[in-house]
């Protein structure tokens, strides 16, 4: 089971400690846990590429065609959050180190101010009651709208763990690589690939498929992914679903773990389902319809329940600790 080290308290107060040569201090929008988003971008205790030990989160990113090993840290309370960045390795330039703090910006919801969701939520004793347990969560972001579409399709019909096995693999085999730890692999270094070496890692003939055709797009520039976040849903929609492999799941997961549509929750996960069906004590997991259109009161954040409800689940599991 992982927990935050003793020295921090459950509002997520550490101690102070002195900042390492290669290091940023970044100052999240309070409230803010770093272990709860930490857990909202991993999922699940079987991700490799998204470390935590309870104290520090740890992964492997790419600046430059270089792979940095990143850990960050929280070192001031919920209510008063600050992270230390630090990387292993040489210095890093200015722009290398503003692409590097931007990115786990993004990843951890640290400018995301959700002030008004709260304030929401606050009218209805349920989202009440969940809204605290959980308060200092942000909505996490996977690093790259790649990444975002792998992920999609690799958890398609499948269970996360069996997800995460096979993104595990594909990261080992593929992604750049630091003092014995991966990135998660590029467009470029997953197009030059055949099927066969998909299939080897244990992703079915279709999705390998899927994944290839991607990564092409991407790479001959026949499809810019990074430039989906300038557009507005319709547009991006209209863009994603035609693609092979993406049906409307994978698409409002892109949505809301790669572009940050908040308002956008993937109504047709039977995980979100089977929660709020236990949560709401329902008799029956509710319709893909009926999520998209519950608590109105906090439509331009109900994708944030599919955070909240994960939390929730991996608290009944041991591994998050309110």
């Amino acid at each position: 089971m992982n927990h935050l080290l003793e020295r921090r308290d459950k509002s997520g107060e550490g101690v102070r400690t002195k900042p390492a040569q290669n290091s940023i201090r970044l100052k999240p929008i309070a409230p803010f846990r770093l272990d709860f988003c930490v857990w909202a971008l991993r999922r699940s205790p079987a991700n490799i590429m998204d470390q935590w030990d309870g104290a520090t989160y740890r992964r492997v990113l790419v600046v430059e065609d270089r792979p940095i090993a990143i850990a960050v840290v929280q070192t001031g309370a919920l209510n008063a959050p600050e992270l230390r960045l630090t990387w292993s390795g040489a210095e890093m330039s200015t722009r290398q180190r503003d692409e590097i703090s931007g990115t786990v910006k993004k990843m951890l919801g640290i400018d995301v101010d959700l002030t008004d969701f709260y304030r929401r939520a606050s009218t209805d004793k349920l989202l009440a009651e969940l809204t605290d347990r959980f308060a200092g969560l942000k909505p996490p972001r996977l690093p790259s709208l790649f990444e975002t579409f792998i992920n999609g399709i690799a958890c398609q019909q499948l269970s996360l763990n069996v997800c995460m096995l096979l993104l595990n693999r594909l990261c080992a085999q593929f992604g750049l690589s630091i003092d014995g730890k991966n990135a998660f692999p590029r467009p470029a270094e997953i197009a030059c690939l055949k099927p066969a070496n998909l299939r080897e890692l244990g992703f079915s003939g279709r999705k390998a498929e899927y994944i290839l055709n991607l990564a092409s797009l991407a790479v001959d520039g026949r499809m810019n992914l990074e430039a989906l976040a300038d557009r507005d849903d319709d547009s991006v929609m209209s863009s994603i679903l035609p693609l092979p492999g993406i049906g409307r799941w994978t698409a409002e997961y892109v949505m809301l773990r790669g572009l940050g549509r908040l308002h956008t929750i993937p109504a047709d996960d039977v995980g979100i389902q089977n929660e709020l069906k236990v949560w709401l004590n329902l008799r029956e997991r509710p319709s893909s319809q009926a999520i998209r259109n519950m608590f109105p009161q906090i439509a331009p954040f109900r994708g944030l329940i599919y955070f909240f409800l994960l939390l929730d689940h991996l608290r009944g599991e041991g591994f998050v600790r309110v």
